[in-house]
């Protein structure tokens, strides 16, 4: 009998790179609401009041960047003055060329991942997936209690026997408050009220272990406790380490950049195969060249656990889906403005986003 532990973390909405990538997609759906064939990598960073909003874009549409970055942070519940500095400039000549001939072609190389596991119901491993459910839950739970505030980060441990989760042994979660709260009181409400409340049961024993701010007071968060930029927390984005990620983030870019668009339709085979009992767990790959549509590799791995061979898998994908960078935007309708919703709490694992769909596979 196999027995390891496995830790994932996610972070609230208020956390200062969460507020980043918040903005730059809030960016990035005013662009494509306007104009929807936007090339847009927008990206932001943040320090106190201060809010950096830099990079390149090719498009028709007319963007207020400081009222929507005010708008965001406002959004979160931060209720400080910010100072927005704007240097965004035209995308270079030579990389829209490179993608803008005829059918969509990929907006940079890059390797992709998407996986999937049937060990929750979304498909996603346990530890990322209750994370996400718990960060969710403390930040929703400011509507209720006043003395919450938006920063915060949550951590679960699973323990696998032979691969298979069987119990959570560690819940850690640290959150943002006003000075008015005893570390008592607080602790004691959000064992009750956000983790107990929302994670099942069925995972939890007598030995599990709970950290509830364990450094003490939080008084001073978000970007007056921490600096932030986009896409730093592509971890937390994707599977919580259990999946591989590839080489870059998803905030702030249109879905001609495959690292955003490419990594969507990977989690959607991932998920399709698992979904339609090929493998009880699979990781697929996509890597992609400027320039040109069509990806250059395609890997499956499915860990051991496949119920028909792995070259009739390979079969079975080749028929059912198209992993050309138009066809990608075409079958997942990603020139929308959806992806404010997708910069916190997870790009995986939520029904609202069409990749998260499964496909009925034809054999």
């Amino acid at each position: 009998m196999e027995k390891f532990l496995f830790t994932s973390e996610s972070v609230t909405d208020g956390h200062p790179d969460k507020i980043c990538d918040q903005i730059t997609d809030a960016i990035l759906d005013e662009a494509l609401r306007q104009d929807p064939h936007s090339k847009m990598a927008v990206e932001a960073s943040i320090k106190d009041d201060f809010i950096l909003i830099f990079g390149e874009a090719n498009t028709k549409a007319t963007i207020d960047y400081a009222s929507i970055a005010k708008r965001v942070v406002a959004d979160i519940g931060y209720t400080e003055e910010y100072n927005p500095f704007i240097k965004v400039n035209k995308q270079s000549e030579e990389i829209y060329n490179a993608v803008a001939q005829g059918a969509t072609h990929a907006g940079d190389q890059g390797l992709m991942f998407g996986y999937a596991s049937n060990e929750t119901e979304e498909y996603m491993p346990l530890a990322i997936i209750t994370a996400h459910k718990l960060s969710k839950a403390l930040s929703e739970a400011k509507n209720t209690f006043d003395w919450l505030r938006p920063d915060g980060k949550t951590q679960v441990t699973v323990e696998y026997v032979d691969g298979k989760p069987n119990r959570i042994t560690h819940v850690v979660l640290s959150t943002q408050h006003a000075p008015t709260i005893t570390q008592e009181e607080l602790r004691r409400v959000m064992k009750e009220e956000v983790i107990l409340k929302n994670i099942d049961a069925k995972w939890l024993t007598d030995e599990t272990q709970y950290f509830i701010n364990p450094s003490g007071s939080f008084v001073t968060g978000g970007s007056f406790g921490d600096s932030g930029t986009t896409g730093r927390k592509i971890v937390v984005d994707t599977y919580g380490g259990m999946g591989r990620i590839g080489g870059g983030c998803f905030s702030s870019k249109d879905p001609s950049k495959v690292d955003r668009s490419a990594a969507y339709y990977a989690r959607y085979v991932a998920k399709s195969v698992v979904a339609n009992e090929l493998a009880d767990r699979c990781e697929v790959q996509l890597a992609y060249a400027i320039g040109h549509s069509h990806p250059l590799s395609v890997f499956i791995e499915t860990f051991g656990t496949e119920k028909v061979s792995k070259d009739k898998i390979y079969e079975i994908v080749e028929k059912n889906f198209d992993f050309s960078v138009q066809n990608i935007i075409d079958e997942l309708q990603l020139l929308r403005p959806i992806y404010r919703a997708t910069a916190a709490f997870g790009h995986f694992g939520r029904d609202q986003f069409p990749w998260e769909a499964i496909k009925t596979l034809k054999v």
